[in-house]
């Protein structure tokens, strides 16, 4: 074979590209320029691969792609987000996704350790995770702890809490207790299980031989009353069978949460008898990189073979919006095409550009590809300064900067080591992995985090064109709003930055929403160099966030210049001029005007003290440097405990999700995953561009226009019923009123989903506008509300004020929270072609209201619709009434066209037309003693329901009836209302309203505490109710373990010692504080509306011995399914795997109950019991006669013998029902209970925090799986703590538009934000005699998400011992989410009045944006 003869430069350019596909060659002729390989791959049948979000912030697209890299001449594996990165630009790599890995029969250890230590709860988001994961190990077999954490801060989950994932992936780090791997070298690290078959304890007694036989399969037992706590029997794994030294689980855990308790921590015994189990990883058989890729790349090909090209390719699609596609291999080849198109778009790593095209719709007709250009990608260093090529990714430019300092060392290198500083947060590893350093300086973003260093730095940009280089200072680059001082024809070769000199002192900061894979707030460089007198020579600083463009500080530095650097005076004298030249006017684009402007001046502070001590100039800012320097993350760490469940064969156990393995292969099906029918179509939605507004008209004929659109529907096209929800007060599609800026007047039904959102936006719309109310104190003030209201009135409250000590009076209020599950709303409608009869595939938690709805749209009984649910991508309640819309929509397209439709939204589309968790405004007058009990309450308590009903009644009833949260409130007078608004329709999300009543209640014992100079722990535990007493909706706690819990993890978490050490540091820390908060909760368990309180199940028994279930419940992540198979063994007596529950299905299970409430265990588990309990009473003779038989053979008799092998169950709750006009009845079957601690660390001149330590112990009854159970606690947490901090939800007020639609700008926790240290612990030996519920269990999906509200309550400690020591006495007033800005600026020290603007100068002005 002889190497190709002529080099690519010279080649003609090619129109297809070649690449490898999970270790399979592909080819792909002029590739459809707007493709995306995410789209390319699920529409080859690789649906493991997901679209989450489009934008790159979820990591749900995540794959591998590898590529041999000439310039370092070895292969290099990244993972990359498919959903931005174009198909065109994979030529020459090798791509790996989910599928490549492994299958559910055969998955690669990855795989298979997130699957069964727990890390898979929804799945949607799991296959991302696995990449994520599986990258790292390929570059790195054996990586640290802290490399796995840092691998996944560029994914997001929301159901599991992270902790599970990351515990699973700590698997593969050099741990004592891991399973081994094997090196690089081949040479074997294993450390074998110690025992095999126990329990994973040393020693145990399992691993002694038993004296009794085991009873034969089939054999008779007995079926326990689910509703009852069974019969004590013996301790211990070896169930009394003790070996002479006793049972290893005889004896009490040391740190036992409950005293009775007499059992290990079976949660860890469980961790590490299924870690034991793990096959190892060997590197040696992951897929390699194929070899052709290394001759392809490296033009050594021979001519009988595929040869890397300069690529041409043109589209034939007109409707394309890419129509030119270039990718030069030269930097000559590149400036040749510039000449040739000067007005293409060069595209890198496509992170901004692909932004701007799915985001903005921007259209950029002719696109250059400029990542495969050698010269662009050089690293040389001289005497003076090291040169970076442009076009390195920053994956590569963080190896060269750590390359560079250790190189040279940390003085000369500080302007490297700032770079690296804010590499480290800069979005995800998958973007870091593609993004460049050109794309990050030349798109000219006034929030870029490098530029502000390489500003202040010195650095110096060089330019080519064809008419040669030149080489311009980065101070003279940028010239506005996205304008740099680029000609046409130029491309940015190289950027240099200079050494640092001695006497020179150079640092970055940042601040953003969070701190991992978000972008900045204000982010800075700033450099000083002071002479041998400490005299400043030079000095910049360079800020991005509070100008059009990166600035330079041009007064602050002339301020510093001359003066002694250490001097208190030179210092005040800076920060004024900082702050007078940098002062943002109220109404800034980007808002936050005042904390920006704090944000400059804090940062300047901080610098100053660092480089005073890095200078070795004594002054009293230098002293506090240690506080001041951003510290490094410290890895996680987490434990889990419950006890063993020693009397049922498998209810109770911590069992792995049955679909865990198929989620993490990527084999599980979600609605989108679906093969599409022949002749589908694809439904776009026609949105308003107005808050509240009269339809004038409805054009569509531009949309009808185009090849492939097929039809617009309006409300005319309504067959049936137009008005849907419990109230009847919405419309499918409106016919005259628009009432939220986002809302669907239309629907496009076209060939592709591209084109049928292209033709949407085509259709004009006339409108006449009218007022519009967008948040809840306008609505008050206005008197915008609903009819009802709601309220508990109990006692004389005007007496119990009379005679308190303190009467108080107050407001609060906490914002909204988007649910954010992975996968967005979709469904497929099926038209069956005969009686009107129609099959729904939906993502949502309501299947019977799907049904319902879609019929009634259609005009026909509810018995020709069968709506699906297989599982869902997340739902949180999210999907609860929502969803059935978007099923609604694809319902009214298959009806008129007779085939097959589609519709999955996209992220923004999903934010915009589903609603959110409801903002809750509350005001209050509460009367107390001088210790702090209270005496009454007075509340009234307002809810954003938005433009509908829809579930907001329901919402404000469990807020209203929560406001006592644990705390006995002798006289009380409640009164709820819901507001409408121009909004969504907010709607149903986990804790359902009772979170909202929990937080203004709390909100409030705080400002009690701060008033009476008490701790807020010791007004909360004066106050907790005690067994027996009475509930202000009339209801007796006779199942109140609050106190005692509360007793237990006061002790166990050492909340007194830690109370002392956090005043203590506090004490000796000025600008770094810590907050403790210990929080209770109860969450009634129940749906409001009692006809919702059953549930139903049908189970078929089949001659083979298999068992198939169906019941009313969905599963969503939450582990339903597995419970549900759970209680149908336990009660048929027969091993997990032998049954199977296949979906959730209308024609199965009938007139269900929307999986809400946390209720859905009890309701469905109970139906299944009954269902399988008939089944067992009637296959008992046989299985007495036929002892020792097969159950397969025992089934087959009983069918012989025609008995019915199937059964149907339904189940009730008992005496629920409650009059709220009376105030009696029982309004919550009984009630899930649970108690935290969190402690936290503020960093107070930013507002950025961490969360140190987080304690919980969660009263489930008696779990049905306490693995899961753990997992729902920790998920619901991480939900609560990110809807307090940093879930911030914002509207445009002049337009009613929302403005968090993405990741982008809506921040929900990253695996980083856990708690560092988390601890879960379930309540264990407490009475359950009064539960009757399924096997004594209770509900967990909702009640621990409150417990998130304790990081919060912490941060808000942390504030006021900043405050006290400001000597700021005013009563601290904060509301949810405590984001950065509110933290910073709660702090009230001498930079935030600074950066305070006179309310002269807000009058008059709009906000940026507002909280509703």
């Amino acid at each position: 074979m002889s190497p190709s003869s002529s080099s690519s430069s010279d080649a003609l350019p090619g129109s297809s590209i070649l690449f490898y596909l999970n270790g399979q060659r592909v080819v792909v002729d002029r590739p459809d320029l707007d493709m995306t390989l995410l789209q390319y791959l699920r529409s080859t049948g690789l649906t493991g691969t997901k679209l989450g979000c489009g934008e790159g912030g979820c990591g749900a697209c995540t794959v591998m792609i590898s590529r041999y890299d000439i310039d370092e001449s070895r292969i290099i594996h990244a993972s990359v987000n498919a959903c931005l990165c174009p198909l065109a630009t994979v030529d020459g790599k090798h791509v790996i996704t989910v599928e490549g890995l492994g299958t559910s029969a055969r998955p690669h250890p990855v795989q298979e350790r997130i699957a069964l230590l727990h890390g898979s709860q929804c799945g949607f988001c799991t296959p991302g995770f696995v990449m994520s994961l599986y990258t790292l190990l390929r570059n790195n077999p054996n990586p640290t702890e802290h490399e796995i954490e840092e691998c996944f801060d560029g994914n997001l989950c929301r159901c599991t809490g992270y902790r599970p994932i990351l515990d699973a992936a700590k698997t593969f780090a050099d741990m004592a207790w891991k399973q081994g791997t094997v090196a690089a070298d081949g040479s074997a690290h294993i450390t074998e299980p110690k025992t095999k078959g126990g329990c994973g304890i040393d020693g145990c007694c399992r691993l002694q031989k038993s004296p009794d036989a085991e009873v034969a399969n089939g054999s008779s037992a007995i079926v326990h009353d689910p509703t009852k706590a069974p019969t004590s029997i013996a301790g211990g794994c070896c169930k009394g069978l003790e070996s002479d030294s006793g049972c290893c689980k005889s004896q009490k855990r040391h740190d036992s949460g409950v005293a009775e308790c007499k059992a290990v921590n079976q949660a860890e015994a469980d961790k590490a008898a299924v870690i034991s189990k793990f096959q190892r990883y060997d590197p040696t058989q992951d897929l390699i990189f194929p070899p052709f890729l290394i001759r392809y790349a490296k033009r050594t090909t021979s001519d009988s073979e595929p040869q890397l090209r300069p690529l041409d390719i043109t589209s034939t699609d007109p409707q394309s919006w890419c129509k030119r596609y270039l990718r030069p291999l030269t930097l000559s080849g590149l400036l040749a095409a510039l000449e040739q198109y000067p007005d293409a778009k060069l595209v890198a790593g496509n992170s901004e550009v692909g932004v701007e095209i799915k985001l903005k719709r921007s259209k950029f007709s002719t696109q250059i590809y400029v990542n495969d250009i050698p010269e662009m990608r050089q690293i040389s260093d001289t005497p003076s300064g090291v040169t970076f090529g442009a076009n390195i990714t920053l994956a590569r430019f963080e190896q060269a900067l750590d390359h560079y300092g250790a190189e040279y060392g940390a003085q000369r290198t500080q302007s490297l080591a700032a770079l690296r500083e804010n590499l480290r947060y800069f979005a995800g590893n998958q973007i870091r992995n593609v993004a460049t350093i050109a794309g990050n300086i030349v798109t000219a973003s006034p929030i870029s985090d490098l530029n502000p260093v390489f500003l202040a730095a010195g650095a110096t940009l060089t330019l080519a064109s064809a008419s040669g280089e030149r080489c311009v200072p980065m101070a003279e680059f940028f010239l506005g709003y996205r304008r740099t001082a680029m000609q046409n024809g130029e491309v940015l070769v190289s950027v240099t930055v200079p050494f640092n000199v001695e006497g020179e002192v150079i640092r970055a900061f940042k601040q953003a929403k969070r701190k991992d894979d978000d972008i900045a707030i204000v982010t800075c460089g700033l450099r000083v160099r002071v002479d041998e007198d400490q005299r400043v020579v030079d000095a910049a600083f360079a800020y991005g966030g509070v100008a059009p463009t990166t600035v330079l500080a041009h007064a602050a530095a002339k301020a510093a210049v001359g003066g002694t650097w250490g001097d208190r005076s030179v210092l005040d004298r800076i920060l004024g001029a900082c702050q007078q030249e940098l002062q943002l006017d109220y109404a800034v684009p980007g808002g936050m005007a005042e904390y920006r402007t704090a944000l400059t001046t804090s940062f300047l502070f901080k610098f100053w003290a660092v480089s005073c001590s890095a200078l070795r100039i004594a002054c009293a800012e230098s002293l506090l440097a240690h506080e001041l320097d951003d510290e490094e993350r410290v890895v996680s760490k987490a434990r889990q405990e419950y006890a063993p469940v020693e009397d049922r064969a498998i209810v109770g156990k911590g069992v792995a999700h049955l679909a865990a393995l198929k989620q993490v292969t990527g084999e599980a099906r979600y609605v989108d995953d679906m093969p599409a029918l022949a002749g589908e179509l694809h439904v776009g939605l026609v949105l308003s561009t107005r808050a509240h507004a009269r339809i004038l008209s409805i054009d569509a004929e531009p949309a009808l226009a185009l090849s492939g659109v097929v039809r617009v529907l309006t409300a005319r096209d309504v067959p049936g019923e137009n008005h849907w929800n419990i109230f009847k007060d919405e419309e499918i599609l409106p016919t005259d009123t628009v009432h939220y800026y986002g809302q669907p007047l239309a629907l496009v039904l076209a060939t592709t989903q591209k084109l049928a959102q292209d033709a949407a936006r085509l259709v004009s719309i006339s409108y006449e506008d009218l007022p519009a109310v967008l948040s809840i104190r306008d609505a008050v003030a206005k008197s915008s509300f609903y009819d009802e209201t709601r309220q508990l009135i109990n006692g004389d409250v005007d007496a119990a004020l009379a005679a308190a000590d303190l009467v108080l009076e107050g407001e609060s209020y906490c914002g909204a929270q988007e649910h954010f599950y992975l996968e967005t709303m979709g469904a497929v409608a099926v038209p069956k072609g005969e009686d009107g009869e129609m099959d729904v595939f939906a993502s949502t938690q309501n299947p019977t209201e799907a049904q319902m709805v879609v019929a009634e749209v259609l005009g026909v009984p509810a018995s020709r619709v069968v709506c699906r649910v297989k599982r869902m991508g997340g739902g949180f309640g999210g999907k609860e009434s929502r969803s059935v819309l978007i099923a609604a929509f694809a319902a009214l397209g298959a009806h008129h066209t007779g085939r097959s439709v589609r519709i999955a939204l996209d992220r923004d589309e999903d934010m915009q037309v589903s609603g959110q968790r409801h903002p809750f405004y509350g005001t209050w007058t509460v009367g107390v003693t001088k210790e702090g009990r209270i005496l009454g309450l007075r509340a009234r308590v307002y809810s954003n329901g938005g433009f509908s009903h829809d579930l907001s009644i329901g919402v404000l009833e469990r807020a209203v009836s929560h406001l006592d949260n644990c705390y006995r409130m002798p006289a009380t007078d409640f009164v709820g209302r819901v507001c409408r608004t121009n909004t969504q329709s907010n709607t149903a999300f986990r804790s359902f309203g009772g979170c909202q009543g929990m937080f203004l209640s709390e909100s409030m014992l705080c400002e009690v505490a701060d008033r009476l100079n008490l701790s807020v722990e010791a007004v909360r535990e004066i106050n907790l109710y005690q067994p027996g007493d009475v509930t202000p909706f009339s209801q007796p706690l006779n199942d109140w373990n609050v106190p005692l819990m509360w007793d237990q993890l006061k002790a166990k978490a050492q909340y007194d010692e830690r109370r002392q050490a956090v005043d203590e540091f506090n004490k000796h820390s000025t600008h770094r504080k810590r907050g403790l908060a210990m929080l209770p909760t109860k969450f009634g368990i129940s749906f409001g509306v009692k006809h919702l309180n059953q549930g139903m199940a049908l189970v078929h028994v089949y001659m083979d011995g298999s068992v198939l279930v169906a019941h009313g419940g969905t599963e969503m992540g939450q582990g339903l399914h597995t419970k549900m198979a759970m209680v149908a063994a336990e009660t048929l007596e027969l091993p997990l795997e032998s049954i199977f529950i296949s979906e959730t299905a209308t024609n199965t299970a009938a007139n269900t109950s929307p999986t809400a409430a946390s209720a859905s265990s009890d309701l469905n588990g109970f139906a299944v019991y009954n269902a399988c309990k008939e089944l067992a009473d009637r296959l008992r003779p046989y299985r007495e006669r036929m002892v020792g038989e097969s159950f397969a053979k025992i089934a087959k008799t009983a069918y012989l013998d025609r008995c019915n092998l199937t059964a149907a169950g339904h189940y009730c709750t008992p005496d629920i029902g409650f009059n709220w006009a009376k105030n009696e009845g029982l309004l919550y079957f009984y009630f899930t209970q649970g108690v935290a601690i969190a402690e936290v660390e503020l960093d107070t001149l930013t507002g950025a925090h961490s969360t140190l330590r987080v304690d919980i112990i969660m009263d489930v009854g008696r779990s049905l799986n306490k693995a899961i159970d753990i997992g729902q606690i920790e998920g619901a947490f991480a939900q609560g703590q990110g809807w307090t901090t940093t879930e911030e939800f914002l509207y445009f007020p002049s337009t009613g538009r929302l403005f968090t639609t993405g990741p982008g700008n809506y921040k929900i926790p990253s695996a980083m934000d856990i708690p560092r240290d988390f601890r879960v612990e379930l309540l264990e030996g407490a009475d359950t005699s009064v539960l009757k519920t399924i096997f004594s269990s209770k509900g967990v999906g909702e009640p621990p998400l409150f417990l998130g509200a304790s990081v919060f309550f912490a941060l808000r400690d942390a504030v006021l011992a900043k405050r006290r020591q400001e000597g700021v006495c005013a009563p601290l007033y904060m509301e949810s989410p405590a984001t950065p800005e509110i933290l910073r600026m709660a702090c009230e020290d001498q930079l935030a009045q600074m950066a305070r603007i006179p309310q002269a100068l807000k009058d008059g002005k709009t906000p940026f944006t507002i909280r509703i």
